[in-house]
């Protein structure tokens, strides 16, 4: 039997999550969910949110990233970063669970 690993979120994606943060009257949590759609059959969304009584809520130096129990088996042992590129700056999932992925990386195949 194979654990089930949560998310990981890196530094530098908590480090983007402060900036957006720094400053607003009510700090808001990075939601990462897993939906139907996309070119691939599935899409991430990724959006600032409130915490709900059934998301997993990953966290470090008060920021937090939130994880629906819906998504949750699809982000196993996935990792969460943020990157600046050439083409923008954004947050990205590496998910180990995706067989495959479109050329913009939000929709993936399992």
């Amino acid at each position: 039997m194979q654990l089930s690993l949560p998310p990981k979120v890196t530094n530098r994606a908590f480090e983007r999550l402060s900036e957006i943060n720094d400053g607003a009257d009510v700090p808001q949590a990075l939601r990462v969910a897993v939906e139907g759609g996309g070119c691939s059959g599935f899409q991430y969304e990724i959006k600032l949110d409130v915490a709900t009584s059934d998301d997993l809520v990953l966290e470090q130096n008060g920021e937090k990233v939130l994880i629906d129990p819906v998504s949750l088996p699809f982000l196993t042992d996935a990792t969460i970063d943020f990157t600046d590129e050439l083409i923008g700056a954004r947050f990205v999932i590496n998910n180990p669970n995706a067989t495959s992925s479109c050329g913009c990386g939000t929709s993936f195949s399992m």
